[in-house]
């Protein structure tokens, strides 16, 4: 099982900016580790929009890629997540408000509501943002790019 190191946290960083270097890309690179020991790598970078992408999909890949280079430094997959500037808290935020305005909507309508283009990400902010939420229920349906999530209301018997 891997534990990040200081050493660890150089070859992340490095393998990082040698990917940004690849694209083109000019930035700063900082490497930390969570409680879960998840690499959590920022990127300070002028050229946010271009590493960022549509909804973020330029930043996915970024990491997709970015993983399997460390798995193949570090001889197994390691939790690793990239994020520009406040992105990713920017990102969750707004998801976390969606979640609760798309609740509120199902309630009030008595129906489900489908939320499509999110990705696995996002769907996991929006499940977790209304797990806690009594009076709605979420579920994903579907596969690949048609896989949307579905905020229905709970119906209870009283």
């Amino acid at each position: 099982m891997h534990s990040p190191t200081e050493e660890t946290k150089q070859q992340v960083q490095s393998a990082t900016q040698i990917l940004l270097n690849k694209l083109g890309i000019r930035g700063e690179v900082t490497v930390n580790t969570d409680e879960t020991d998840a690499y959590r790598i920022h990127i300070n970078t002028e050229e946010t929009s271009v590493l960022i992408g549509h909804h973020g999909k330029t930043l996915e890949s970024f990491q997709l890629i970015l993983g399997h280079i460390l798995q193949k430094i570090f001889g197994e997959w390691v939790k690793a997540y990239v994020n520009i500037g406040d992105y990713r808290e920017k990102r969750e935020e707004s998801l976390m408000y969606m979640a609760q305005r798309t609740a509120k909507r199902a309630i009030e309508r008595g129906r489900a509501i489908e939320i499509p283009n999110l990705s696995a990400a996002d769907r996991r902010v929006i499940h977790l943002t209304l797990s806690g939420d009594d009076r709605v229920e979420t579920e994903s349906q579907g596969e690949g790019d048609n896989r949307v999530l579905i905020v229905k209301p709970k119906h209870t018997s009283t």
